[in-house]
Parts: C-alpha cells; sequence; structure tokens
C-alpha cells in the first residue's frame, strides 16, 4: 500500500510517502526543493553517479514511520544538502524547513 499525505512543520506543508512493503516500510518527505528518506537512499550514488542533478537530500536509518524520520539525525547528506546549509546529525525536521 502507498500512502500520501500532507504534514505540517511550523506552519510549512510538505508531502510524506509510506510505501508499505513486505517486512519493510519505505519513508520520505519531500519538499519543492529536496527530500529526506529512510535507510533506502544511496546518498553515495547521488553524489557520485548522479551529481550532475544537484539532488538535495538526506538519510535517516532505524526509523519505521514518519514522525520517526522528522525527528531523527541524518546518518548521511548529499554534497547539494550541505551546500544549502544541511548537516549530518541535523533532525529531519530541520533539514526540511531548510529544503524551502
Amino acid at each position: 500500500m502507498i500512502e500520501m499525505t500532507p504534514i505540517t512543520i511550523n506552519g510549512q506543508t510538505f508531502t510524506a510517502i509510506t510505501v508499505r512493503l513486505p517486512k519493510t516500510n519505505f519513508l520520505a518527505v519531500t519538499s519543492d526543493k529536496g527530500y529526506i528518506m529512510c535507510g533506502a537512499l544511496d546518498v553515495a550514488l547521488l553524489n557520485e553517479k548522479l551529481k550532475d542533478r544537484k539532488i538535495i537530500a538526506g538519510r535517516a536509518v532505524g526509523v519505521r514511520t514518519i514522525e520517526q524520520l522528522i525527528e531523527a539525525p541524518l546518518e548521511s547528506i548529499t554534497l547539494e544538502a550541505e551546500n544549502i546549509g544541511i548537516v549530518v546529525g541535523m533532525s529531519g525536521k530541520e533539514a526540511l524547513l531548510k529544503m524551502l
């Protein structure tokens, strides 16, 4: 099952996406500029093979819900995310607000 729901953080609206898969969930929250995701995100691929796309993204691991994803510290980020002030260890919520 796929769920797409709007969520509000500090008065700003983002889209939360949950894909329920056997034995796991795929989680993402996106703005018009970038996104955060669960451990399924391959940051190295985005930084190396897809560098020309300048993707702003962050990855949090060990999360099972959208709420956990928003609160969790980012374990890795893309180079483009770093360029706009997102840092490893920042919460998903803080990173999303920088993606506006």
